[in-house]
């Protein structure tokens, strides 16, 4: 499984404008990370996520949490027990 992983981990770094992923399971260990992204934020990453699904709980998948700021943003969502945030700088 790591090696896949670290591929798609590879593979989300080079699309355009990504400076950052890491991945995470449900208890907010670091899976892998990347760029941009500190292995420091997993046990955050896991937690946004966690509140997320319960603000609508009745939704089959897991809503997409997007922090926006002057610098960039920050794109966070599960699937099964990896959550993945993707780190995005505007491209002009």
């Amino acid at each position: 499984m790591e090696t896949g992983l670290n591929n798609e981990i590879e593979e989300t770094m080079n699309q355009q404008g990504v400076v950052g992923v890491i991945c995470t399971d449900s208890q907010g260990l670091c899976l892998g990370a990347e760029g941009t992204a500190s292995p420091h934020s997993a046990g955050v990453i896991a937690a946004l996520a966690l509140q997320a699904m319960q603000l609508s709980p009745e939704q089959s998948s897991a809503p997409v949490v997007c922090l926006e700021s002057d610098k960039g943003n920050v794109l966070i969502k599960s699937h099964n027990d990896i959550t993945v945030a993707v780190h995005k700088m505007p491209v002009y």
